[in-house]
């Protein structure tokens, strides 16, 4: 299961899937509020859990190995924690828990007058700017994919303003460890100073030698960035064997 972060979509990990898990079964879904998953409220961590469990209960499978970038390592956790007998194995990929309220609250008011753009081009080089190591086909997939008009025939990506504020107010919520019997592996984008370091020595303190922790020389995007050695990290943790505890 691989979650994606705020504003995103489960399409983003298809050259992650496609390239480094592959002979794996992967389910990507578009989180509420996101893509083209139903965009009613409640927002909040618990609301999303309860989606992907149910999601897990549709697609018949009892116990999976949880992917979450940054927002979507925020519920990764969160799932753990409520059912840890669902999440065999956790990665958090520069997840997004426990965010300085302060610079939660300005992210979030970027998103109350939504972006939009007079055409693709304009939207392409818009995410260009912003992922600048993406490849051209990764940027081409994301504007394809992600880009839905307006009423007046402008465009804008595929999200619920409020629903990205309320994931941001969720994203400031005091941070909690992953479970102790649910094996864990945190990675840290060093490039993005997202991963507050008080998360970091609880999951230490909390989850000992259950926790793994790996650093990647890139940008808050990691499987954007460096897609490669980000799937190659995926792929070669989750070949491991599960700790028995």
């Amino acid at each position: 299961m691989l979650l994606h972060g705020v504003t995103g979509h489960g399409a983003r990990w298809r050259r992650t899937a496609e390239g480094h898990l592959a002979g794996r079964r992967v389910i990507a879904p578009d989180l509420r509020g996101h893509g083209r998953s139903p965009y009613e409220p409640p927002w909040t961590a618990d609301r999303h859990v309860a989606d992907v469990l149910a999601m897990l209960d549709v697609e018949g499978v009892e116990r999976a190995d949880v992917v979450g970038h940054s927002f979507g390592g925020m519920i990764a956790l969160h799932l753990a924690r409520t059912a840890p007998e669902r999440v065999r194995r956790l990665v958090l990929l520069d997840p997004a828990i426990g965010l300085d309220p302060a610079f939660a609250g300005r992210e979030a008011r970027g998103y109350l007058a939504p972006v939009s753009f007079a055409d693709a081009a304009e939207a392409r080089a818009f995410r260009a700017a912003r992922w600048p190591k993406a490849s051209p086909g990764l940027l081409d997939e994301e504007v394809e994919a992600h880009l839905e008009p307006l009423p007046d025939g402008r465009l804008r990506w595929r999200f619920e303003p409020a629903a990205i504020v309320g994931a941001y107010s969720e994203m400031a919520r005091p941070h909690v460890p992953p479970p102790v019997d649910v094996p864990a592996h945190l990675v840290i984008a060093t490039q993005s100073d997202l991963v507050r370091p008080e998360f970091v020595v609880d999951c230490r303190a909390t989850l000992g030698p259950g926790l793994t922790i790996s650093e990647i020389e890139s940008g808050h995007m990691l499987y954007v960035d460096r897609l490669a050695e980000t799937g190659a990290l995926l792929n070669s943790w989750l070949d491991g064997p599960v700790d028995a505890r």
